[in-house]
């Protein structure tokens, strides 16, 4: 009969026990059904009979350390272990044991152990890896857990498979490692000696070879010296040559083996054969030649047959480290080469006269010589014949004939792409100087004639073009087809190239003679004098700094008088003169020293411009209707691109940086008219609000109503009929020229 299941009456340990899950211990790896959880516990998570479940946390506070994976936070890193272990021999009677030294490895990354014995020469032991990499288990009774950090210390033993282990010293990484961990580390013990080792040792230090041995240690220089070679340029005055021109020698001497090699440097269409080497690499003997040796004369060593054939008519040899009978050879050194001096190759005579700069180096090093003047052996090389060409032949072009002239193979004449590429027509930019024309005559019917004269700056080419008048009889049109004009009164026929006409050669009141035909440069469109004026240090007449420079030295001694003729030029005092009385007092004071364009350029420079007040409604609907004709919708790429340059995103830009941006996006709009939106958007910092213009700009989305559209036609920098520029001076402030000549008046 069982008893009641009643308090105190019962020894079922299940009583109030609510967990009785059974832990999966089996599993499959790589399809193969085996044990997978040695460490899970038993039913209802308690621990199996002799199970030591791992805590569950680190006995170091939580935050200490790297989170990483041990395989990446101590990925090779690796604790040395300096040990040795005792072996019995039982077979020997010189030595009952032996002291086996040997290296402990634990890495840290999978706590596994490696054993390493180093070799030892003559030991007759199979030698190396004892213990291969792995996780080893403790010694009985504990065979089911590992071997840990927690298990090494200094001046301790350990057992490995039954093999006692004592470990004596580490190195420094370990030290610092183990006291980082915590562990207290003893102090390190002895290294013993193998006893029979020891013994072995004294019998050979206290045995004498019978033949005597001399080491030839050559290993050193080659190591401290691979690679090192000393360079000297040579010369040997072959007297046995027809001509007796001296030869061009470069010796190497390596310093790894005291060799020397000679190559000689063979001119271009000298007739001699070009050999590798002038003397192949190898010891050079101070007094060669002296005379034919039998082989086996000269060696390294010398040896002796201390028998003869007395005894069993064989001979017993040994080295003679006193060389008795040996030829002695002495051979050149690195101290025997110097700049100047005379060597000796087989018979020629060779001057050295001069060497490179590691040479120098090395023996102002080793042997404190700091005199490295060469000798001089070369002769003044002949002067380069000059390059004659034929003269033009008349057929073609003459860069094309020059061609036919450079090689065997004629090759049409390159253009200059990279000139081409750049000064091409890109967006608005034409790149395009354009100039009103008349001809320079007395005829009634050609004076008249009106020419526009445009140059190319990509290729230097120029076309003229005749401005067609009604009821004139002469018909208008292309003049000159576009191509490159020689300057006249040249040579036809001639071996030089011929000059044409530049970009310089063109400015207001120029006269130029193109095929027999002279042309007076009487005005220019806009674009010409603001590219002139842009690029001023290619254009003299358009850079005002040297047109100032000019009119001072002129009258710099004069400045009362000329302050006195402008005055009487403005009786009302206003400070502003028209054009014309500018222009007229300019050519009076310098005596027509100064062309028109230089007049233009300074009246340019201090006019007074119009300011027109236009409307931003008026000048954003022509801006859009321009950009619709376009089909311009890059809006977004413009707007990115502003924001990118805004690099404290405040909204506002510098204008000049807003208008590169919108010219690098080769917005269809004049650069006047451009300039003009762009200062409609300024705030009061002169900066322009990006965001605001862009969607001013976008025809899109913002798009003005058809009402408020006035049909204001954009003025395009290129479209000019010849007439007088847009914009003329009107007025010019004479009083800021005078301050700039002559300094402020007191």
């Amino acid at each position: 009969m069982a008893l009641p299941l009643l308090p105190a009456a019962s020894r079922q340990r299940n009583i109030g026990k609510e967990k009785f899950h059974k832990s999966q211990h089996w599993g499959y790896c790589n399809n193969v059904a085996m044990l997978v959880g040695e460490d899970k516990p038993g039913i209802g998570g308690e621990p199996l009979p002799g199970q030591k479940l791992k805590p569950k946390y680190s006995v170091f506070p939580e935050g200490m350390g790297s989170d990483a994976p041990a395989w990446v936070a101590f990925d090779k890193q690796v604790l040395s272990f300096d040990a040795y272990f005792e072996e019995e021999v039982p077979d020997k009677n010189q030595e009952l044991y032996r002291i086996r030294h040997c290296k402990i490895y634990f890495y840290l990354e999978d706590d596994t152990v490696q054993v390493i014995e180093p070799q030892v020469k003559n030991s007759g032991i199979t030698q190396g890896t004892i213990v291969r990499r792995h996780r080893i288990p403790l010694p009985p009774p504990h065979e089911d857990q590992f071997y840990t950090i927690d298990h090494f210390n200094i001046n301790i033993e350990v057992i490995l498979y039954a093999r006692k282990y004592k470990i004596i010293d580490c190195d420094q990484f370990t030290k610092n490692f183990l006291r980082k961990m915590g562990i207290r580390l003893n102090p390190p013990a002895g290294r013993p000696d193998d006893p029979y080792t020891k013994e072995r040792q004294k019998i050979l230090e206290s045995m004498k070879p019978l033949r005597p041995y001399e080491r030839i240690d050559t290993l050193k220089q080659f190591l401290e010296h691979d690679g090192h070679v000393l360079r000297f340029f040579c010369v040997w005055d072959d007297p046995e040559s027809m001509f007796h021109d001296p030869r061009e020698l470069v010796l190497h001497y390596y310093l790894s083996d005291d060799t020397i090699d000679i190559k000689e440097i063979i001119p271009v269409n000298s007739g001699r054969d070009a050999v590798p080497l002038f003397l192949r690499r190898d010891k050079l003997p101070k007094y060669a030649p002296t005379g034919l040796y039998q082989p086996g004369t000269i060696t390294s060593r010398t040896v002796l047959n201390v028998f003869g054939k007395l005894v069993g008519n064989r001979g017993h040899y040994i080295l003679d480290n006193r060389k008795t009978g040996a030829v002695h050879q002495e051979f050149y050194r690195d101290s025997d080469l110097k700049i100047g001096a005379v060597i000796n190759v087989w018979g020629r005579k060779i001057i050295l006269c001069d060497c490179d700069e590691f040479t120098k180096k090395y023996y102002r090093t080793k042997y404190g010589i700091e005199d490295f003047t060469p000798v001089p052996y070369k002769a003044l090389p002949p002067p380069k014949p000059e390059k004659k060409f034929p003269p033009y032949t008349g057929f073609g072009s003459e860069e094309d004939s020059l061609c036919s002239c450079m090689g065997l193979l004629p090759k049409p004449p390159q253009r200059d792409f990279k000139k081409f590429m750049e000064k091409d027509r890109s967006g608005m930019e034409s790149n395009i100087l354009r100039f009103l024309a008349k001809f320079v005559t007395d005829s009634p019917i050609d004076k008249d004639r009106k020419f526009i004269i445009s140059y190319f700056l990509s290729d230097d080419t120029i076309s003229v073009f005749e401005h067609i008048q009604r009821n004139t009889g002469i018909l208008g049109g292309k003049f000159l087809e576009r191509g490159r004009i020689k300057k006249p009164g040249q040579e036809l026929f001639k071996s030089e190239p011929s000059e044409y006409f530049k970009a310089q050669n063109l400015f207001v009141g120029a006269k130029v003679c193109f095929h027999g035909h002279n042309f007076l440069l009487v005005d220019a469109d806009e674009y010409t004098f603001n590219y002139m004026e842009k690029h001023a240090n290619e254009f003299s007449v358009a850079d005002i700094g040297v047109i100032l420079k000019k009119l001072k030295d002129i009258t710099e001694s004069r400045s009362r008088e000329i302050r006195q003729v402008f005055a009487a030029t403005d009786p009302e005092h206003t400070k502003v003169i028209e054009y014309d009385p500018f222009r007229n007092l300019i050519v009076r004071i310098t005596d027509g020293a100064f062309s028109e364009h230089e007049i233009m350029t300074l009246g340019r420079y201090y006019s007074v411009r119009d300011e027109y007040e236009m409307d931003l409604h008026s000048l954003l609907s022509a801006a859009q209707e321009q950009l619709k004709k376009n089909s311009f919708e890059n809006f977004e790429q413009l707007s990115a691109v502003l924001i990118y340059n805004d690099q404290e995103k405040c909204g506002v830009l510098p204008h000049e940086m807003c208008r590169t941006i919108c010219k690098s996006f080769k917005l269809p709009l004049a650069d006047d008219n451009l300039q003009a939106l762009l200062t409609m958007f300024e705030n009061d910092h002169k900066q322009v609000e990006y965001k605001k213009f862009v969607d001013g700009l976008n025809w899109r989305e913002n798009q003005i109503p058809a009402c408020q559209m006035i049909k204001i036609p954009f003025k395009n920098e290129d479209d000019w009929s010849g007439q007088s520029p847009s914009i003329p001076v009107k007025g010019i402030k004479y009083l800021r020229l005078l301050d700039d000549l002559f300094g402020k008046e007191e």
